[in-house]
């Protein structure tokens, strides 16, 4: 059977949501997965390690490790270790943090203490990936982390009208206004070099589902990684998301697929598959989807309970002949 070698771009709940769909695909498919993951969260616990030790944020890596973990007992007991997080110690007042480790995840601490002791992120993910027996590899989208910016309308209350700039991942995912454009700080972030050849030898390219602004739309601003992704002879998948986030209130579904092209006008897409209940009306969709030369696939995907959630066996099975059609 022919390896297909696959590059999944995001973050957060929405890779992993795309890395499950993935391993469930590989059941048919021999496939090759590597996760290439923004790194510009400043929330929560990746975003105390990142303003109190400088760490890249480690919070999505660890998500796609888990999500990349082996089948073994041991490797899925040491993936769920990963995820467990310390809650707050009997009588800590709320907000107090009188206990250092409230609100870490157990998974962060040790990807912040690998970063440090061996002084390499892709060592340490590496390293990490071997004791979780991961079924693929994760990698940063830079080695260094980055600050995600907006300009959003309405961001401010107080101005509807105006547009005020937002600064900082968890700031933007939260807004109540409206983007109108999102960047990175540094403009030029230097690409991860790993990840620049994982796209240059891919066969498929995915993007989605995510937070669009927030996990998508970042890997597309560092000049280098945007430069491999046009450039690769690779076909180019957008899995669409379920239903609008806060960041993206307002946007249509083909509002999602113009926004690419407009942060990377070079991108060429081959597929893009969506849920047919989220979609709707599907004409305005393909109509996008076309326009950076796409074709739309529509399959059921989301979980049975109707919440906006992919559910990893449908879209593995919706997966196979989609990446199945590169050989």
């Amino acid at each position: 059977m022919t390896v297909l070698r696959v590059v999944a771009f995001g973050g957060g709940h929405g890779l992993a949501a795309s890395l499950r769909g993935l391993r469930h695909a590989a059941a048919g498919l021999d496939l090759d997965l590597t996760a290439v993951v923004t790194v510009g969260d400043d929330g929560g616990s990746s975003g105390r390690l990142r303003a109190d030790r400088g760490a890249l944020p480690p919070g999505d890596l660890r998500q796609a490790l888990a999500a990349l973990a082996g089948p073994d007992p041991a490797e899925q007991l040491t993936a769920e270790l990963f995820q467990h997080r310390f809650v707050p110690v009997p009588g800590e007042a709320p907000g107090e943090r009188a206990d250092p480790l409230t609100g870490h995840a157990v998974g962060n601490l040790v990807l912040c203490g690998l970063m440090e002791l061996l002084g390499d992120p892709v060592a340490a993910l590496d390293h990490v990936g071997r004791l979780l027996g991961a079924t693929g590899r994760v990698l940063p989208m830079s080695c260094d982390p980055v600050a995600i910016e907006a300009d959003v309308r309405g961001g401010d209350p107080r101005r509807p009208t105006d547009v005020v700039t937002v600064r900082g991942q968890h700031a933007v995912a939260v807004t109540r206004g409206r983007v109108e454009s999102v960047r990175l700080l540094p403009k030029t972030p230097t690409a991860c070099r790993p990840a620049i050849a994982a796209v240059e030898a891919a066969d498929w390219l995915i993007f989605g589902p995510g937070s669009w602004y927030t996990s998508v739309i970042p890997h597309l601003l560092v000049p280098d990684l945007a430069a491999a992704i046009v450039a690769s002879p690779a076909r180019r998948l957008v899995t669409l998301n379920l239903a609008a986030e806060k960041e993206t209130l307002g946007l249509s579904v083909a509002d999602h697929l113009a926004a690419l092209s407009w942060y990377l006008p070079q991108l060429r897409v081959d597929t893009v598959l969506a849920d047919g209940v989220a979609v709707g009306d599907p004409d305005p969709v393909a109509r996008a989807a076309e326009s950076l030369g796409a074709r739309l696939t529509l399959a059921p995907l989301a979980v049975a309970d109707g919440s906006p959630r992919h559910d990893p066996v449908a879209l593995g099975a919706a997966l196979v002949p989609v990446l199945g059609s590169a050989r």
